[in-house]
């Protein structure tokens, strides 16, 4: 093995050169044929046209409603709240814990798991069980 045997493990294609000459094959029209919409420079049509059909996404009947004013909470659950450090529990805090990603409009707490110690939970709602469990280790509940 010498210094000008090597070789790429996988062969390097070459690009694409246009407009280069007949004997290319890939000369005077570029292999974009001859005339047309898609032959013209900034031709083309945009994603999802039919040709001036009506469209599909325009024919198909539209279901549903989403509600603009909506609060998006995060859910926290019992076993997650076991995991934070802290006695006064907040999204914050959690959110620099690592617990949870994202704050959203405020946390929500589920009775998803046991809780094993006493905690001051802040949260924006709780479920009846999650409340009826925090208050039971002798915690506090505070909707903010």
């Amino acid at each position: 093995m010498k210094l000008g045997e090597l070789k790429p493990s996988v062969k390097k294609e070459d690009r694409k050169r246009l407009g280069r000459g007949v004997g290319s094959g890939l000369g005077k029209t570029s292999g974009k044929g001859h005339k047309g919409q898609k032959a013209r420079s900034g031709g083309g049509v945009r994603r999802g046209f039919e040709g001036g059909q009506t469209p599909l996404y325009r024919r198909l009947p539209k279901r549903g409603f989403t509600n603009i004013h909506a609060n998006t909470y995060t859910e926290v659950t019992l076993k997650m709240l076991n995991q934070s450090k802290a006695t006064d529990v907040t999204a914050e805090t959690l959110l620099e814990e690592g617990i949870i990603g994202k704050i959203n409009d405020g946390i929500v707490v589920l009775a998803t798991g046991k809780l094993e110690k006493k905690l001051n939970v802040k949260a924006a709602r709780f479920t009846a069980k999650a409340k009826e469990q925090i208050e039971a280790l002798g915690g506090k509940v505070e909707v903010i």
